[in-house]
């Protein structure tokens, strides 16, 4: 049975909501608005029991301190940012445990999208913030291309049924620029015809899994031979590492 529930905010978050139906109780990641979490709690019948944050960027965090007026629980986040309310500094190999939910997750270190940022994973759930994105990855705004290729080079190598609950409704844009780089790419073709249906029906795109990333994420697949060409091809020069394929698609991304 699945146990989260996507929370839309602002024009294209997704704040998740873990939940324990029989308890009434539950578990939010990345509230980056307080009211539509507050809505649901009521619609539901649930009580707040804890606050994850993956990093410290006003979408994510922004309605900590209103919740924690109304719900005074734990907040979990990254040890290396500043994060509202923070209760449990958290690093690489610690763990979580939500003992109300029986919920347990293991904190990875994933910084590139900034310096701290940390993802939780467990129970077959990864909760990436703005690392992984559907069909893409966060744009580099503290961290280097090395330090984001090394932590969705971590990401990749999760077992591949992994469910991925990323932050963000990108997954139609992402994929549009996937088929750039990879336009022979049948995998990709397809799940870009399935996630346009979907948006045109106003339907949720995610979680995906690591699998589906592996094959469709330009930014998964830079020791594939088909993103190297493309990449050098945009570059106009010869990449001699992942890291440098990576940073030219990112850079091509930004760029698009």
């Amino acid at each position: 049975m699945d146990r989260t529930i996507p929370i839309k905010a602002f024009s294209d978050n997704y704040i998740w909501l873990l939940h324990d139906a029989a308890e009434r109780l539950a578990v939010v990641v990345d509230p980056g608005a307080a009211e539509p979490v507050r809505e649901e709690l009521e619609r539901r019948g649930m009580t707040l029991a804890g606050i994850l944050v993956t990093h410290h960027h006003p979408d994510h965090v922004g309605g900590v301190r209103e919740l924690l007026e109304h719900f005074p629980v734990p907040v979990y986040g990254p040890a290396q940012e500043s994060i509202p309310g923070l209760t449990d500094p958290l690093g690489e190999g610690d763990t979580v445990a939500l003992e109300a939910l029986d919920l347990h997750f293991t904190v990875l270190d994933v910084p590139g999208h900034t310096a701290g940022h940390i993802a939780f994973y467990g129970e077959g759930m990864l909760f990436c913030g703005d690392t992984l994105f559907a069909g893409g990855c966060g744009r580099l705004f503290e961290g280097t291309p090395a330090q984001m290729h090394a932590s969705l080079s971590k990401l990749s190598s999760l077992p591949k049924t992994t469910r991925v609950y990323c932050a963000h409704e990108y997954t139609e844009a992402n994929l549009r620029f996937a088929s750039q780089v990879e336009s022979d790419n049948r995998a990709l073709q397809k799940r870009l015809d399935k996630v346009r249906r979907q948006r045109r029906n106003n339907e949720i795109t995610v979680p995906s899994t690591i699998e589906e990333e592996l094959a469709t994420n330009p930014f998964l697949r830079v020791n594939q031979q088909s993103v190297i060409e493309a990449a050098e091809r945009y570059g106009n020069k010869t990449l001699s590492s992942p890291t440098e394929v990576f940073a030219t698609v990112r850079s091509w991304k930004d760029a698009s």
